[in-house]
């Protein structure tokens, strides 16, 4: 695949009638991702089901690859933009977008590229081979052209422009605090962050972090640190914000009262272990096939080993992808997405909701 990016000047220039320029390069993009995108469904990538989409007060965007290329091992950078060359929405630090792939996936990715930019937006996807097929999809069948449906962007990490500031990433877990770092070099704020991967090959965007500021960025390569040993350049009151594996997001929880540090926000790459769940069952409708879900594991995960389609998204309760109606039982609701009156509905959301010991819930899949 040729990963060839579109050049920024590209869309600064206006021709003659005050027009960007990109937009003649824009349209003869999107024609040939017209061309050729519904080849995609030859090459065996099969469509998931979805949900019907709840309503919302803004409507989705469609955007255009028009960069896909490696930035570090085993990870792409793809960048979108609208086809006809318009200004896309503004967003802040902690955003992320939620695409829709070709083949009916939906994933959740950090924007990683700079609020300023308002002509595209930028992601960096790490290749999973034993994940879900999302990033397996966007690195082998993504190219430039493709029209992709997009949510508006959505800030659950946001940033608080707090004084001292303590960032703390875990592979591709730099994405979202990228721009955190960016935006408080602008403010003049104090702050450092500490950057942790298993290899300099596997870290992406590591020279635009040190151009920002060589001094303020401290690299831990091949090894993994403690949580002491990442917080130990927090100042005192500093704010830190983590994004990273879960055993890193632990290590920080655990060593965090010994700081200095104030405030503590994080972000997690997936949902948080189950600690205090109990067993029940569920019920693939009235008449279904009945299934054991363990105390350690989420009714998503059961769910999918029976039907592989079922589709999902973030496994922390936000993005409603999961989203199943139940038709008998008492659930345990620990989502962040469904309002009051949807739950009472029936709607569940079984990544992250449970029901009591011995519970049976019966769901209409």
């Amino acid at each position: 695949m040729d990963h060839t990016t579109l050049p920024e000047s590209a869309s600064l220039l206006p021709d003659l009638y005050g027009r960007p320029q990109a937009d003649r390069f824009m349209r003869h993009l999107t024609a040939f991702g017209d061309r050729y995108t519904p080849a995609l469904g030859s090459l065996g990538l099969r469509r998931s089901p979805r949900l019907p989409e709840q309503p919302r007060s803004l409507p989705a965007l469609v955007l255009v690859v028009t960069g896909h290329r490696p930035v570090a091992e085993d990870v792409v950078e793809l960048r979108l933009a609208d086809p006809s060359g318009d200004l896309l929405p503004r967003w802040q630090p902690g955003a992320h977008l939620r695409l829709t792939l070709p083949s009916g996936r939906e994933r959740h990715y950090s924007l990683c590229g700079d609020p300023a930019d308002r002509r595209s937006y930028r992601i960096a996807v790490r290749r999973l081979p034993d994940g879900g097929g999302g990033s397996l999809e966007i690195h082998d069948e993504l190219h430039l052209g493709v029209r992709l449906t997009v949510r508006r962007p959505r800030n659950g990490f946001p940033f608080c422009g707090e004084q001292k500031l303590l960032l703390l990433a875990g592979g591709i877990g730099v994405t979202p605090l990228l721009p955190i770092a960016r935006e408080a070099g602008r403010r003049g704020l104090d702050w450092h962050l500490v950057y942790a991967g298993r290899s300099a090959e596997t870290m992406p965007f590591t020279e635009e972090l040190r151009a920002l500021a060589p001094e303020r960025v401290s690299l831990l390569v091949g090894r993994v640190p403690s949580g002491a040993e990442l917080l130990e350049r927090a100042r005192p009151g500093s704010a830190v914000y983590c994004c990273g594996p879960a055993p890193m997001l632990s290590a920080v929880q655990r060593a965090l009262d010994a700081s200095p540090a104030g405030a503590l926000h994080f972000e997690r790459f997936a949902a948080a272990p189950i600690v205090d769940g109990k067993p029940f069952t569920v019920q693939l409708g009235a008449d279904g096939l009945t299934l054991d879900v363990a105390a350690d594991r989420s009714a998503l995960d059961v769910l999918r080993e029976a039907r592989p389609d079922l589709p999902y998204s973030c496994h922390q309760g936000f993005c409603g992808t999961c989203r199943v109606q139940l038709l008998a039982g008492t659930p345990d609701h620990r989502d962040r997405r469904l309002t009051s009156e949807e739950r009472a509905d029936g709607a569940l959301l079984p990544c992250v909701s449970r029901a009591a010991e011995g519970e049976h819930l019966v769901l209409d899949i």
